[in-house]
């Protein structure tokens, strides 16, 4: 056996096992309750209160619904009173727990020190980090949206008990450059870095900062389309989710959702970027959207 013999068997070799570790990595994502086991008093060993911004409908409900059925008691924030009532009641009905409506702008220059003062005396152990704003349901270029300046993404963290749970809910576009949800995109990027910047800061005071990066939910930001495969509910997803919560800094949430941000990431960046299929998507929302009305 020559020498280049050996060292393209050697590269055969290294080959094989590389794809073969990362394959077995992948598979721990189909059975996340054996590889990322969750103890029974898991959420509750956290603290008593989870804190749900954004959490009038859509994924955060479901979050504040899920967690307040591990027994915690939640806390849930959004700008609609009435709404907020009305799932602060549906949520007690249902699991009995206690829950603190929090009526809150996060488009106001005071709603921090607001926040502080209501939330200072509670014993917090989970935050669901879940506000954001979509500046147009319809793709645009970055230029065309006509409220730019009023585009804000707010984060409130607690990490003064030197243990808890801090989910921020990205979104699957976060994968790749993303052209007309360019700024919606680049956005949840941010989300993504920034909580695995924190994560690393500070994994070993044992607190846990994932990004949730799911791909279609069927919420009003996605115009409710249809519930399957790849567009889970809200319900489900954040049951799905939640299993995934000591998988590392980042998941998509879902196994559907990680093949789908794995496939998204074979395709080269000419083709999804190429002009023609940048209409075809902005006609296709469009369409979605006008059969939802």
């Amino acid at each position: 056996m020559d020498l280049m013999e050996l060292f393209l068997i050697s590269l055969g070799a290294a080959v094989v096992v590389y794809y073969g570790v990362k394959l077995l990595l992948f598979t721990r994502m189909l059975f996340p309750n054996l590889w990322f086991p969750l103890s029974k008093t898991f959420f509750t060993s956290m603290g008593e209160w989870a804190v749900v911004t954004g959490a009038s409908e859509g994924i955060g409900r479901s979050y504040a619904f899920a967690l307040a059925e591990q027994g915690m008691s939640v806390v849930i924030m959004s700008r609609t009173k009435a709404t907020l009532d009305q799932v602060a009641k549906e949520i007690g009905d249902k699991t009995g727990q206690r829950v603190k409506v929090m009526v809150t702008d996060f488009t106001q220059e005071n709603v921090f020190s607001e926040i502080e003062g209501q939330l200072k005396d509670l014993n917090i152990g989970i935050l669901v980090n879940n506000v954001g704003m979509l500046p147009s349901f319809i793709p645009s270029k970055f230029l065309d949206f006509a409220e730019l300046d009023q585009t804000t993404i707010v984060f409130c963290f607690f990490l003064h008990r030197g243990k808890g749970v801090i989910l921020n809910i990205s979104s699957g576009v976060a994968f790749i450059p993303f052209p007309m949800y360019t700024l919606y995109a680049a956005s949840k990027v941010f989300v993504e870095r920034f909580s695995q910047g924190l994560q690393a800061e500070y994994k070993d005071k044992e607190i846990i900062i994932q990004a949730v990066s799911p791909f279609g939910v069927s919420t009003r930001m996605a115009a409710y389309q249809k519930s399957n495969l790849v567009t889970l509910s809200p319900e489900d997803f954040v049951k799905s989710s939640l299993q995934y919560i000591r998988a590392g800094d980042k998941t998509p949430g879902s196994i559907y959702h990680i093949v789908l941000g794995w496939l998204l990431q074979t395709i080269p960046l000419k083709v999804l970027h190429a002009e023609s299929m940048q209409h075809g998507l902005k006609d296709y929302v469009k369409r979605r959207a006008a059969e939802r009305l």
